[in-house]
């Protein structure tokens, strides 16, 4: 029987500060144990604390402890943490990352992995350039297999732990042609001593499977094995640590299910459930009580969690106070949304708030646009955390180099970007042979190019092709409204299919930063009789100018704007979730498939990086794919307890959700679905019927020009429309208006002479 060991009374302040739960987690016997640490719950502390106590109480050896977790900077501060509590030098400790601790065994062991002594890691743009080689070297389009899905196959695969000779056709020619660029691939890492990053782990999987006494030796030595994070860990990842673990190694390990948001990587949720299977005797410690959020706030979180099913199960609380309701505001569409959130951003500034403590969190990065371009018409610094500003987005600048080209052919700038992008045939040498010709003449390459002919040998072709591809789009975009150019030019540069044979997040967040730019274009439409500069050169310049500027440098004190998933492991005092509609969060995927446990988790993950104040916003009208959409309030709405959201509604006259029907009832489509949660004016309850809200005394709307958001009104020669936005002060102010039968166009509010109706 297991007999706890005599606390030192000079150890005594190392668990003094710990609460019951983590006492328990830390001081626990040494046999396997799985916690469940809930968002805020001092995980950290606890597998700090626990690999103190192995060394300074039960007197374990630090030699035999691994410590694994995912990223660099968690495993950075480990090792410092565990420094602070007890006086050993951590770099005799095995404490790093999985590719980490995988990298340092195959230095060790390079011979018995069948590695040359001096191999080298392929980070992921070096993989991506030698798929492009060995593709070609197959003679297989980069049109009909795009490198990086060939590159997303490849990892795939090696994170199931499946070499190519593993892997069968079945009679599909897809998959034989992916297993064949595997293959090739393989080959050429193998000659030329390379190794990336998925190949680090699968490489020390099999060392430790399959040679005996490395196993042997590992087995002896890691007689203590800690992971943080534990609901990431994937396939390979997994079964390597059954491998290390053996019969006789202890598994310590902490995670939360409840946080488990990164399938599409590979991360598989069920092996926290697997794990008391596999290792028997686990015993589970859940760690409950939150040191980040308000009783309301955490409230809400487990509201929400509790409609997944399949959950290990923990209900989080505070000993601190219940705080403020969270505020939920109906925008009549993204600008109003925006509009808001920046309002209320000023208001907490003009109390003690600093601009870090602000924080905007979204599904879709193409949701950041409207953001950054009120917040930068307020002045209010900001930084994109994890990404690139709207304008910087790679697939963006692609796209406005077409339009550039479009609008001057001697832009030698976005004709390199554009002359192979999508690839079309013309390589670096017929580029460089342009730059020669354009040098000597004394002219751009656009001119160059349709001089050089013969010159260019076999690309003359695929390059008079991409001219008369611009020439063409020039031709037949005259004249149109700007959002139709723009899509024209998505559609027939072939970026937009470039992107859809792409698979992936990532892949779907470009296609939607290509559609989130025909909506910005749409806001630079103008009536024909307007003399100012054209539509396409005015938005260029609104391009260049926004890519240029607002962005706050690093360090500085900013607001911070990211998506929910860059947004785990981090904490706000304020927190902004916007764009939380059916369809956009959870995504249309999700509800298509009604696959929305990862989405709610997700969900959970944004609510629970709110300290003190959380807004959710939603807006009933939203452009979507380039076109205008009536929109329904989250399915994830009705899953927050009713008594912890104060509905914030400002205006009066614009259309509003109908809780009753689409939320709370589930009546109809569920309360999701084309139009769904939304209902005529005549069939709208009163405030506060079925949705039980309370809504706070709040100030009307601004007027401009004696004109509101969402006014009905009535243009001379466009009709009647309703307004959708206003921009800018005094005589420059502009008002975008949805007109019936001439679609959205951008005013000056004192030119117009609009007409109340």
């Amino acid at each position: 029987m297991y007999q706890p060991p005599t606390l030192d009374p000079a150890l005594a302040p190392l668990i003094a500060a710990l609460n019951p739960a983590q006492k328990e987690a830390v001081m626990a016997p040494p046999e396997h144990r799985l916690v469940l640490a809930g968002a805020g719950s001092g995980k950290t502390r606890v597998l700090v604390h626990r690999i103190a106590w192995l060394v300074a109480v039960e007197g374990i050896s630090p030699h035999s402890i691994l410590a694994v977790t995912f990223t660099n900077k968690a495993a950075s501060e480990m090792r410092g943490r565990i420094e602070q509590l007890i006086n050993v030098p951590v770099r005799t400790m095995w404490v790093g990352t999985f590719h980490g601790i995988a990298h340092r065994m195959l230095r060790t062991h390079w011979r018995e992995a069948r590695l040359p002594q001096n191999f080298q890691i392929l980070d992921s743009d070096d993989q991506l350039r030698l798929v492009k080689r060995v593709l070609r070297g197959l003679d297989m389009s980069e049109e009909q297999w795009p490198p990086k899905q060939v590159t997303a196959y490849i990892n795939a695969q090696k994170d199931e732990g499946r070499r190519p000779a593993s892997l069968a056709d079945q009679g599909d020619y897809a998959q034989r042609q992916f297993v064949r660029a595997y293959s090739a691939y393989q080959a050429q890492c193998e000659s030329a001593g390379l190794v990336d990053f998925a190949e680090l782990l699968l490489r020390a999987y099999e060392l430790c499977r399959d040679v005996p006494t490395i196993q042997a030796h590992y087995r002896a030595r890691f007689r203590h094995i800690l992971v943080d994070e534990f609901q990431d860990t994937n396939t390979l990842q997994y079964a390597w640590l059954k491998v290390l673990a053996g019969e006789r190694g202890i598994l310590f390990a902490v995670g939360d299910d409840d946080q488990s948001i990164y399938s599409w990587r590979g991360a598989k949720v069920e092996n926290m459930v697997r794990l008391a299977k596999d290792f028997l005797g686990t015993e589970v410690i859940r760690l409950e009580q939150n040191y980040r959020s308000t009783g309301t706030i955490l409230k809400a979180a487990n509201g929400l969690i509790s409609k997944n099913s399949s959950r290990l199960g923990k209900n989080l609380w505070t000993e601190d106070g219940e705080g403020a309701p969270i505020q939920l505001y109906a925008a009549f569409n993204e600008y109003d949304e925006a509009e808001f959130v920046v309002n209320r951003m000023r208001e907490h500034l003009e109390g003690r708030a600093r601009y870090s403590d602000l924080a905007v969190l979204y599904r879709s990065n193409a949701q950041s646009r409207v953001l950054e371009e009120v917040l930068i018409r307020q002045r209010l610094p900001y930084r994109i955390y994890g990404g690139l500003r709207f304008f910087e987005r790679m697939e963006v600048k692609d796209a406005l180099a077409y339009l550039r080209l479009i609008s001057n052919r001697d832009d030698d700038g976005s004709f390199e970007r554009t002359v192979n992008t999508p690839t079309r045939g013309i390589g670096a040498t017929t580029i460089e042979r342009l730059r020669q010709i354009a040098r000597e003449g004394g002219v751009s390459l656009w001119k160059a190019a349709i001089g050089a002919g013969p010159a260019l040998g076999r690309s003359a072709g695929n390059l008079k092709q991409f001219l008369d591809l611009i020439e063409g789009l020039a031709k037949d975009t005259a004249g149109e409204p700007l959002s139709k150019v723009m899509d024209m030019t998505i559609e027939r540069s072939g970026l937009r299919a470039h992107y859809q044979k792409e698979k992936g997040e990532q892949a779907e967040s470009r296609l939607e930063n290509l559609d989130e730019l025909i909506n910005a274009s749409r806001s630079f439409e103008r009536p024909p009789e307007d003399d100012e500069m054209n539509p396409l050169d005015s938005f260029l310049a609104h391009a260049a100018l926004e890519a240029g500027e607002g962005q706050a440098l690093a360090g500085e004190d900013s607001v911070q704007l990211m998506t929910l998933h860059s947004a785990k492991g981090l904490e706000f005092p304020i927190v902004f979730m916007v764009g939380v509609e059916n369809g956009l969060f959870p995504n249309q995927r999700a509800l298509d498939e009604g696959s929305l446990e990862e989405e709610r988790r997700l969900c959970y993950v944004g609510i629970t990086r709110a300290r003190q104040q959380l807004y959710l916003s939603y807006a009933e009208v939203r452009r979507v794919h380039g076109t205008e959409q009536i929109g329904s309030p989250s399915v994830f709405l009705r899953d927050i307890p009713a008594e912890c959201i104060v509905e914030t509604r400002p205006r009066a006259g614009i259309l509003r959700p109908s809780f009753a029907a689409g939320l709370r009832s589930g009546g109809g489509s569920g309360g999701y679905g084309s139009g769904a949660g939304f209902a005529s004016r005549e069939q709208r309850p009163r405030y506060g019927e079925g949705y039980n809200l309370q809504r706070p005394k709040v100030p009307a709307a601004p007027a401009y020009g004696g004109f509101t958001l969402g006014a009905q009104v009535r243009h001379a020669k466009f009709g009647e429309g309703t307004i959708l936005s206003f921009d800018g002060d005094g005589e420059r102010t502009q008002v975008e208006v949805r007109f019936r039968q001439a679609g959205t166009k951008r005013l000056v509010l004192s030119q117009a002479n609009l007409v109340a109706v």
